[in-house]
């Protein structure tokens, strides 16, 4: 049996705010009962998804798929158009709003933006939940997305109004960078978020990969397709060398001859993906491999959010 030396990544896996509404949902079922809607996926992740679906939860796309308005609906971290909660409000629907607080801290920057009466720039990619949510918070064409460096060296101001940026959560800190640079050499006026937009647990799981990828033969990152961060993972992991750079959702999606000759493996996973899902992977490489695990810690995370007053005492029985 041939040798393998595994790194894995830590921080990995569940961020805060996933970790949060994985909660509220599974606390909402224990206070309501089942069935509980859900706006869109809660967090990106199958296996997250269907273990909340056994449990009662009903994912829907739209307010209209809902077919009994006396039954809760949770929207998903990934925040919403304001259209949606008003929506709900209109047909006295009872909602619980899982946005992750970062998510919502962008939302509240929008706004302040908005009434300074600035041109506001989104970085960020088109059609994610996250970013169709912070475009809604205003009226439409009030934000111009900005995906690429090329988006910023062509974009074209619609007023002399101040501009000012922000930025999905979950992107690539060097990308993003990179387009921050343009903007402020094109526009040196443009107001800037007093702290970054893209979330500590994205930097953080960024960084332990550009530690540990350059010393692996192949890299492995444990999320989903859909998951921002987790394809962000893998591009950092071919940025900095490793040449062999993988997103699986699961073991069994593993081809085993992309490991051949590979004597050092690294780990990582995405922050919607469950430690469950890493170990499954791990176990995988066990019975193909004399298997050696390192675990690299680059930082420590000590953050929680709080949840909804609702749901407090439900949390506080389910812990005694």
């Amino acid at each position: 049996m041939s040798s393998l030396k595994i790194l894995i990544a830590a921080p990995r896996g569940f961020c805060a705010g996933v970790d949060r509404a994985i909660q509220i949902v599974e606390l909402a079922l224990e206070k309501y009962g089942s069935p509980v809607y859900v706006r869109h996926e809660i967090v990106h992740n199958k296996y997250v998804v269907e273990s909340l679906r056994s449990k009662g939860a009903i994912f829907i796309e739209e307010l209209d798929e809902i077919t009994d308005e006396d039954r809760p609906v949770i929207f998903s971290a990934h925040g919403v158009p304001k259209s949606v909660p008003e929506a709900a409000q209109r047909r006295n629907l009872f909602y619980l709003d899982a946005t992750c607080p970062l998510v919502s801290k962008v939302h509240k920057e929008a706004m302040i933006h908005s009434k300074r009466e600035r041109e506001i720039l989104l970085i960020g990619h088109a059609g994610h939940p996250e970013v169709i949510g912070t475009m809604g918070q205003l009226p439409e064409g009030q934000v111009s997305l900005i995906e690429t460096v090329e988006d910023a060296r062509t974009f074209a101001p619609k007023s002399n109004r101040q501009l000012a940026w922000i930025s999905q959560t979950t992107l690539s800190v060097d990308d993003t960078k990179e387009i921050i640079e343009v903007l402020k050499a094109r526009f040196p006026e443009i107001a800037s978020p007093h702290k970054d937009d893209i979330c500590y647990a994205t930097t953080n799981r960024q960084e332990a990969v550009k530690h540990i990828a350059p010393q692996c033969d192949a890299m492995l990152v444990v999320g989903a397709p859909n998951s921002s961060n987790s394809k962000r993972l893998r591009e950092v992991a071919e940025r900095v060398g490793c040449k062999k750079a993988f997103l699986i959702q699961r073991a069994s999606e593993l081809v085993w001859s992309d490991f051949e000759g590979v004597k050092t493996l690294g780990i990582t996973a995405g922050a919607s993906a469950p430690e469950i899902l890493v170990e499954e992977v791990v176990e995988a490489f066990r019975d193909k491999f004399a298997v050696e695990i390192e675990t690299v810690q680059t930082a420590i995370e000590d953050i929680s959010f709080n949840l909804p007053q609702v749901l407090r005492g439900i949390k506080a029985q389910a812990t005694t």
